[in-house]
């Protein structure tokens, strides 16, 4: 929940960049809503600014990165800020950002996410269904050529216009090389336990083998319940474009699809509405989504393998003596969904996949090798976005919702 800071509970020693920036901003601390819950970036709220500047009505994100991020998605542009910026009038369904003393600010949308509103799994009414569709069909709209921000992604990060398939591999080339590779040294042993060995890499590599081409577009590539807002009007909004690039548009849909977890019969209204719509703005867009549509879903479940064992097996430092035991079971319950989940595109024996019980021991053991107090940064240069899990963790978002 969004909480309102008391007076002390920062001291000057204690205050991060953000604290300090939103009471330079807001003129008095005890107005500051946050931090929000959030993975990418320290957030507080205020409601208006102590400057000369004059800000439009409604509260604003002041917000900074949070340092030290484990990521385990590619983020290709600079600022999350700068792309809401020159998506203006372009995308219409985004935060309006306001520039003041060198800083940007993000209109905070007022509402509840539309996971608080339909569940996973639940269906989603059809009218917010036609407003998603149509951040679909802006999107399509926003060629690579037709946008000059500063970028992360190097050239060769960039796959060639409309190689899908050049594009899918080096988004595995990025988890092998910036997830699995890099946390050898924390987890190789834990992935071994569970079977997940560099062998499963070249099984992936074969079972997504041949995506058609497709036109390239921008791609919001985390499109789930949590960063849907739906306002006070019944209108939605989407948030958090950090791990927003350009690529193939059917990975975006499968990302979303992947994400939502639609009931069957929706899924596929969604699929065919999504069609539509693209080939509406740009022939080609949806070409060969029969094939390409489950490959490209089946390298997110396999993302999901290498992602949620580290992320779970890192959150269990955290959990009190008292619910280890219980957590500990259920993220290993997790896990082996997971495996079941990728066994197809890692190439996995199902025989083979560990119990429950062979997947907690696994866990217990790597947690009893590393010292309590033990926070080591682990070794990637990518952080935690939810595109990698089954499902959309709480607080994925900045949005301070519950």
């Amino acid at each position: 929940m969004i909480h309102l800071v008391k007076d002390g509970t920062m001291t000057p020693e204690s205050a991060t960049a953000a604290w300090r920036r939103a009471v330079v901003f807001s003129g008095d601390e005890q107005v500051i809503e946050g931090p929000l819950r959030g993975y990418h970036h320290e957030t507080y709220v205020i409601p208006s600014l102590h400057t000369n500047a004059l800000l439009p009505p409604g509260r604003w994100k002041c917000r900074e990165p949070r340092s030290g991020l484990l990521w385990f998605d590619r983020r290709c542009f600079e600022s999350e800020e700068s792309l809401l910026s020159a998506l203006t009038e372009r995308v219409t369904r985004i935060p309006e950002i306001f520039e003041v003393e060198e800083a940007r600010l993000q209109r905070f949308i007022e509402g509840e996410t539309l996971g608080a509103i339909c569940g996973a799994g639940d269906e989603i009414p059809s009218d917010l269904i036609g407003q998603l569709i149509t951040v679909f069909r802006e999107m399509v709209e926003v060629r690579p050529d037709s946008l000059s921000i500063a970028r992360n992604c190097t050239k060769g990060d960039q796959a060639p216009e409309g190689d899908s398939a050049g594009f899918l591999d080096r988004l595995i080339r990025f988890t092998e090389k910036q997830v699995y590779d890099k946390n050898q040294e924390e987890f190789g042993e834990l992935f071994g336990r569970l079977g997940v060995d560099r062998g499963t890499f070249t099984s992936l590599r074969k079972h997504v083998l041949g995506l058609v081409e497709r036109p390239f577009c921008l791609l919001h590539a985390d499109l789930h319940r949590e960063n849907l807002i739906i306002d006070n009007s019944w209108q939605l909004w989407v948030i958090d474009w950090e791990l927003a690039m350009f690529g193939d548009p059917l990975y975006d849909l499968a990302t979303h699809l992947y994400l939502m977890r639609y009931p069957k019969g929706q899924e596929a209204d969604v699929v065919s509405s999504w069609c539509r719509t693209v080939e509406d703005v740009r022939e080609g867009s949806s070409r060969g989504w029969e094939k390409d549509l489950p490959l490209l879903i089946d390298y997110k479940k396999a993302q999901s393998v290498y992602t949620d064992v580290i992320r779970s097996a890192t959150a269990l430092r955290d959990v009190p003596p008292g619910e280890h035991d219980a957590e500990l079971s259920r993220t290993a319950r997790k896990l082996r969904q997971l495996l079941f989940a990728a066994e197809r595109p890692l190439g996995l024996d199902p025989g083979s996949i560990p119990t429950a019980d062979e997947i907690a021991g696994a866990l217990r053991q790597w947690l009893r090798r590393r010292r309590p107090d033990r926070k080591r940064p682990l070794r990637a240069s990518v952080a935690y976005g939810p595109t990698g899990h089954l499902a959309p963790s709480p607080g994925c978002d900045d949005h301070g919702q519950p």
